[in-house]
């Protein structure tokens, strides 16, 4: 579909083709055309992002601005750019962006009509305008989209390189978010998923100030209409778990909570697929079969065009982005009812953290905050081939804009007024550390989740962990006792303990910089050594 509107609103002008809301055929044609991309076996669209396969986290910026310079928590998260130095960068992109073929895309992020944010993204690639067409929420009506006015606008130029020495960046890619001009810029990187996580990003700064909780997790709902909440970050679990087969899916992985429930900020899925497998994870593996899929840097066999899920000679982190209604049993309105269940999912690379465990309140909050867990080769640039033991509070700091108290307190009202369950589970490693141990199978995983979810893991015995103090089940049907109890595939219960203290301390010390700012009762719900 085709409306005539101008982007000189947004200082761009002089440009050449400006394509607006083209539809997914169109953009196949345009992106074959332009070689940006090619079609692979059954449909799907295969594309490579170049250097950057991951999200560059050093190079992104908010503005210092009056609006807003004082609610930001500044930090390695959120880092200061000048006002000067941001308008200089402007100038230089508005002028590489003259004389080239542009794509838009209007639509919103949040299904709950309530909350929902009008954006719009400009993007140089045509491919970059197909994942964000998957990724948010289309205006299908004509008279709509013709009066589209954008709260926020998002400008993605992936062959524009900055120049560091003159403005202020880290390096030669950039993603910078203006609040008070409600403008993002994105250069130099061609990773996709940094279009959406910097609408997640504007979301995290508007939403908590009308009181909603914006989230870093999946969501899904059962029969019964009991909803459950997965946060955790990029390698932990969230899409998989949450597209559950039993259970029907509201998003994979960005949801606010709002007074009368919970919906999706998002109208797509983005899934890690490397070594996705058919037999355990059957509803994202057929999403790499469609057509209108995206599949970022996955081998594909250049004479059949079958792709490769198990090659990961560009990246670990290889991306399907999709629309979520080809999940079959997905929700189609996005939204659901206050959470019965909250799982907090964490990798442990070190192999002591049990399967699941019971949360209180204040131990929930307190794993919150700390967002542990281990990164995934590839999900970040840098990232060698173990993982890193990494701390991201709420489970998304890079995408956080207000201090960490604020979605605490926020979450910690919403679990005791609704009367939710917590939970944390370890979808990392058992009978030792990485290298040594293995990764739990996700069929163990499963079960202990549906018996979560069911209310069955509620009437089993249960031991207090001797470091973190919640409740870990000593049965569950359907998982070997020895898989509740990691110390019993350790050498020794003394060389498993001295591995769980060393992790309790990084805990302690983690926790240092938010004790200021956090109530005793969440403080003491921590570690001992």
């Amino acid at each position: 579909m085709t409306v005539q509107k101008s982007l000189e609103s947004h200082g761009l002008k002089n440009l050449a083709q400006v394509l607006w809301n083209p539809s997914t055929p169109q953009l196949y044609e345009e992106i074959v055309r332009r070689q940006e991309g090619l079609v692979a076996h059954l449909g799907p669209l295969v594309v490579r992002t170049g250097h950057h396969t991951g999200r560059s986290p050093n190079d992104k910026f908010i503005v210092q601005e009056p609006t807003s310079e004082k609610d930001i928590w500044w930090g390695a998260a959120n880092r200061p750019m000048t006002e000067k130095h941001f308008g200089m960068l402007f100038n230089h992109l508005r002028s590489f962006l003259q004389g080239r073929n542009i794509f838009v895309q209007d639509c919103y992020a949040g299904a709950d009509p309530r909350h929902r944010l009008p954006i719009r993204v400009v993007t140089q690639y045509a491919w970059h305008s197909l994942f964000a067409r998957n990724m948010f929420l289309r205006v299908h009506d004509l008279a709509e989209l013709a009066t589209h006015q954008p709260e926020f606008t998002i400008v993605d130029a992936p062959m524009f390189h900055a120049m560091p020495e003159e403005v202020g960046t880290n390096s030669e890619s950039f993603i910078v978010v203006h609040l008070g001009k409600r403008l993002v810029l994105i250069g130099g990187t061609s990773y996709a998923g940094e279009i959406k996580k910097s609408v997640f990003t504007i979301l995290n700064w508007l939403l908590p100030r009308k009181g909603v909780l914006p989230m870093h997790c999946s969501a899904n709902i059962g029969d019964d209409g009991d909803s459950a909440l997965f946060f955790g970050l990029s390698g932990t679990g969230k899409t998989t778990l949450s597209a559950d087969p039993k259970r029907r899916l509201i998003g994979d992985d960005e949801h606010g909570w709002t007074d009368d429930g919970i919906f999706n900020f998002e109208a797509g899925c983005y899934a890690k697929v490397i070594r996705l497998s058919q037999s355990a994870e059957p509803q994202i593996y057929s999403c790499t079969r469609r057509f209108g899929t995206v599949l970022e840097n996955v081998v594909y066999d250049p004479v059949t065009r079958k792709i490769d899920l198990d090659d990961d000679k560009f990246t670990e982190n290889t991306r399907a982005s999709y629309p979520l209604e080809y999940i079959e049993n997905s929700v189609p309105e996005k939204m659901g009812d206050h959470p019965k269940n909250i799982i907090l999912l964490t990798c442990d690379a070190s192999g002591v953290i049990p399967p699941i465990a019971k949360l209180s309140p204040d131990q929930a909050m307190y794993q919150f905050i700390s967002g542990y867990t281990s990164k995934i080769a590839g999900t970040e640039v840098d990232l060698g081939k173990e993982p890193e033991i990494t701390f991201s509070t709420c489970f998304g700091a890079p995408f956080m804009v207000h201090h960490p108290s604020v979605y605490a307190d926020l979450l910690k009202r919403k679990i005791l007024k609704h009367n939710a369950n917590c939970w944390l589970v370890n979808t990392g490693w058992v009978g030792g550390r990485y290298g040594v141990g293995k990764r739990i199978s996700i069929k163990y995983t499963r079960a202990l989740l549906n018996a979560a979810l069911s209310g069955e893991l509620l009437d089993v015995p249960y031991k207090t962990d001797p470091v973190f103090g919640f409740e870990v089940p000593e049965k569950c049907q359907g998982v070997p006792d020895e898989v509740l109890d990691p110390a019993s595939s350790w050498p020794s219960r003394e060389e498993y303990m001295k591995k769980y203290k060393e992790l309790a301390s990084r805990f302690i010390e983690n926790f240092k910089k938010f004790e200021a700012d956090t109530p005793a009762e969440i403080k003491s719900a921590g570690p001992t050594r």
